[in-house]
Parts: C-alpha cells; sequence; structure tokens
C-alpha cells in the first residue's frame, strides 16, 4: 500500500488555553500604561482602604541619598521591599509604605561643591546658608528625579507623601527624640576611631569605602624590655643574662608614636630567638618565628627557652624613639596566622586597639612617661580629682593628616627632607630611619595590599580617633512609672 504523502496538522488535536495576555512585554510602552492607570485608578489609596481595620505590618524603607539618578542597587532594594509590601498586603495586611530620602550628608555637599567650583573661582569661599540652600535645591532635584524613576519599577508606596530628613517636621521629630535621651542621660560624647579621609577632613561609613591596590611599608620592630623583669618570675628567668626585646610587625609605621600597649595571645607559646651576634634576643611565637625569621634573613634555629603568653602579661617595655614605658596586655583577637604574635597596639588608631585601650583602662601617668593598666585619677578644671576607670584614647595626627605636638620634634611642621608638609604619609620614612638608626628596626620591606581609599577623592583613608556623639544602648536609666532601671537594648 502506497504511504500518503499529506501533510498532516495536529494543531487541531492539541488542548491549548486560549488568553488576550500579549506574547510580548513591550515594556517601553506598557509600563508607562501601567503607571497611568494605577495613577488614575488610585491603586495605593484603595489598597490603604481595603486594609483599613486589618492588622498592620509597618515595613520602613531605609532611605537613599537623595544624589544622582538610581542605579541596580536602587533596583534590588526597591524591588525586594515591594515583594515584602505585596505578599504582606495580599496576606490580608494593612501595609503602609512611605519612600523615604535622606537630603543630608557629605555625598550632597560634595557635588554641590564640586559642580560650583566648576562655575566660580571663590566656591570655597562661599557662606554656610548659601552652601545649605544651594543643597536643599539639589537634593529636592534628585528626589523627584528617583521618585519618577521608582515609579518606573512599579513599586507601590506613598510617593505622593514622602518623607524627607529635611522635612521641618521629620527634623522637629528626631529633635524631640534626641531631647529625650539627652534627659535620659544616654548621649555621650567620647573618642573613637573611625575612617578618617583626610582630604574632605571627615569621617566615612564603611559604605564610603573603596578599595585600591596600595604599596607600603611594613616593618618588624624591636621593644626592649625594662630592668623590671630581673626578680622573679617565669619571665625573669628566661630573660636572665640576656638583652631581650619583643618583636612586633606593623603595616602602618606612622602609628608606633601612639603605640600605648603590646598584645599576646595568653594561650600562645613564645620563644626566646637569638637575633645577633651581640646576645640581643628577640621574643616572638614559636608558630611565627621560623617564617618571620626567613623573612628577616636570619637563621632559623630552636628557641633557647619557651614561656606562654599569660606569663608575659604584665611585662613592661621602653617605646624604641619616646621616653615612655608600656605594659603588655592580653587580647583574643591575637592570632598565629601572621606576623610575630605580637600586636603593636594603639588605641587612637584602631577598633581593635580601641576596645583593648578601653577594657585594660590604658592610660598615662601625669608626666606621660608611662602606660598604665586600670584605675586613674583625673583632674578637672576646678582642681578636683576623681576617680575614673577612664582609658585614654591617644591620637597625635590631626585632621589633615600631620602630627600634633604631642609628637616628637622631627615628625612635627616642615621638614626639608620630605617637603614643606609633613604628613603621615610622608612620616613612614622618617620612622623606618629612625628605628634603623637606633637599632630597633629588625627588617622592613615593601609590600602591595588592598587598602579602603575614599570613594569621592579615591584617596587612602586612616584610622583616626575623633570626637564622636553616642547613644549608650546599654547604659541603664529608668523609665516613668518603671520600679527598675532598663537600656533601650
Amino acid at each position: 500500500m502506497a504511504e500518503s504523502t499529506e501533510k498532516r496538522s495536529y494543531k487541531q488535536t492539541l488542548n491549548l488555553p486560549k488568553t488576550s495576555f500579549g506574547m510580548k512585554a513591550n515594556l517601553v510602552q506598557n509600563e508607562p500604561a501601567s503607571l497611568k492607570r494605577w495613577e488614575e485608578a488610585g491603586l495605593y489609596q484603595q489598597l490603604r482602604e481595603l486594609r483599613k481595620g486589618s492588622p498592620r505590618w509597618v515595613f520602613h524603607d531605609g532611605p537613599p541619598y537623595a544624589n544622582g539618578s538610581i542605579h541596580l542597587g536602587h533596583l534590588l532594594n526597591k524591588v525586594l521591599k515591594d515583594l515584602v509590601v505585596r505578599s504582606r498586603t495580599m496576606m490580608g495586611f494593612d501595609v503602609p509604605y512611605t519612600p523615604g530620602w535622606d537630603c543630608h550628608g557629605l555625598p550632597i555637599e560634595h557635588k554641590v561643591m564640586q559642580e560650583s567650583a566648576g562655575k566660580s573661582a571663590d566656591a570655597g569661599e562661599m557662606e554656610v546658608m548659601k552652601i545649605r540652600y544651594k543643597c536643599k535645591a539639589y537634593a529636592e532635584k534628585f528626589v523627584k528625579l528617583q521618585s519618577q524613576q521608582m515609579r518606573r519599577l512599579l513599586t507601590l508606596a506613598d510617593y505622593d507623601e514622602p518623607y524627607l530628613t529635611m522635612a521641618p517636621g521629620y527634623e522637629a521629630a528626631v529633635l524631640e527624640v534626641f531631647a529625650d535621651l539627652v534627659g535620659k542621660g544616654l548621649v555621650y560624647r567620647a573618642l573613637k576611631p573611625v575612617h578618617w579621609s583626610i582630604e574632605n577632613r571627615t569621617a566615612l561609613a564603611e559604605a564610603e569605602l573603596e578599595y585600591y591596590d596600595r604599596q607600603d611599608t611594613s616593618v618588624y620592630v624591636l621593644f626592649d624590655l625594662t630592668e623590671k623583669q630581673a626578680g622573679a618570675g617565669a619571665l625573669a628567668e628566661l630573660v636572665r643574662d640576656h638583652k631581650a626585646a619583643l618583636l612586633i610587625w606593623t603595616t602602618t609605621p606612622w602609628t608606633l608614636p601612639a603605640n600605648m600597649a603590646v598584645a599576646v595571645s595568653a594561650r600562645a607559646e613564645y620563644g626566646l630567638y637569638p637575633i645577633d651576634d651581640t646576645g640581643r634576643v628577640a621574643i616572638i611565637a614559636t608558630d611565627l618565628a621560623p617564617k618571620v625569621l626567613a623573612v628577616a634573613k636570619r637563621e632559623v634555629t630552636p628557641p633557647l627557652g619557651t614561656i606562654s603568653g599569660a606569663a608575659l602579661v604584665g611585662a613592661t617595655y621602653r617605646h624604641p624613639f619616646i621616653d615612655r614605658v608600656s605594659p603588655v596586655v592580653a587580647a583574643e583577637y591575637v592570632t598565629l596566622e601572621d606576623g610575630t604574635g605580637l600586636v603593636h597596639t594603639a588605641p587612637g588608631h584602631g577598633v581593635e586597639d580601641y576596645q583593648t585601650g578601653l577594657a585594660q583602662a590604658l592610660h598615662f601617668s601625669d608626666d606621660r612617661k608611662e602606660v598604665r593598666i586600670g584605675s586613674h585619677t583625673n583632674t578637672n578644671t576646678g582642681g578636683q580629682r576623681a576617680a575614673a576607670r577612664q582609658a585614654d584614647i591617644y591620637c597625635p595626627v590631626k585632621a589633615d593628616g600631620t602630627f600634633d605636638d604631642t609628637a616628637p620634634d622631627w615628625l612635627r611642621g616642615d621638614n626639608a627632607a620630605v617637603g614643606s608638609k609633613l604628613d603621615i604619609w610622608k612620616a613612614n620614612d622618617l620612622v623606618v630611619a629612625k628605628l634603623r638608626e637606633s637599632g630597633h628596626l629588625f627588617h622592613d620591606q615593601k609590600f602591595t595590599h588592598s587598602y579602603p581609599h575614599d570613594w569621592r577623592g579615591k584617596t587612602p583613608v586612616i584610622f583616626r580617633a575623633t570626637e564622636q556623639w553616642f547613644i549608650g544602648v546599654d547604659r541603664p536609666f529608668s523609665p516613668p512609672n518603671a520600679s527598675d532601671a532598663s537600656t533601650l537594648r
């Protein structure tokens, strides 16, 4: 039998659904049409009426800066929040969602100053109020622009009544809450190390940092133990008949003037290693000593003796180029992954250093020739003395990146060897030279690492202790009609 050559059609045999839904997205045409339809219908307001009396699901909007057009970060943020608003609404909750904008801060000021600099030669001399008015106009412009762009994402929010941090009502509410916190004694001012932009002379949040490769100098520095160890005890026995020193490693030589302690791991083992032909020995964590000695091209030998980190705590050493004696303390963050197992601690130039300074209450003696642990007495302007467990968060670096009058003379002011302005970056070479001259430099080398930079000026930032305002969430206070004190936490 001959095969049929007739072309068969299966279209009529398939039970497919029929829909008027377009096969093409046509977003360029459909998004504005959907937005117009929702606005004409008052969709957001209808949802509020429909859910009136329902359990409320209050969802706060962390405000973006009113600065520039939205980017992929805004898109991700708003779409994820919109999923919450829509899903909770469909679950029967009343979900009022008020978008907001942060209209204050350095990003807006920075842009205004940049634009003004391009139009006026005296932009840097503008009056404060004139700058504020320009910033207000700038913020208003981008609130309007971003609001339109966020609407185009078809997100549900009360865009007609947003909250703005520059609105008088918002500022008044902030002041009322702040006044209440002040009244409870929860607001205080204290020194704390923060990321500091020397170029813009301002503190920076983590989100305002960008990381780029940078070449710096790392140094291994010898801190000579004092004669105090000559008595009894495990350390005294270990270093007897030796000129012993603690060996620290740092990638920021310019912070050495602010050194107030050396931190060790109480659980680690430390050894005494000969480093030259004069009988001088260095204390290094035994797990790290082979690596450290090899880097410095010194003979890797077994230790002359060992001691626990706990036995090192309480020892004292002399600063390599400042007339100051400081203690050895224990800290949990000391690891045996890099360095020497002994950490140079400057409470004014690092978060962990700062925490150690507070925990140990590191403070100067009256003549500033000794760093002590624990309680000390302060003299106030009235001449009265009051005992207080308080740390000295020492930071000799000023806002412009130069050293103040508490630093050694050779690190201050003009210096012909490095140029007219001696800042911390130029001071690095001077510190290394001073250590080499005094015999306290064990080894130095250049290395490249990822380093934080100011996202605006692309310049390197530093950790620097500055006066910051704090709200003590763990400070106890007594709420009205409460029998016991509580905390904000």
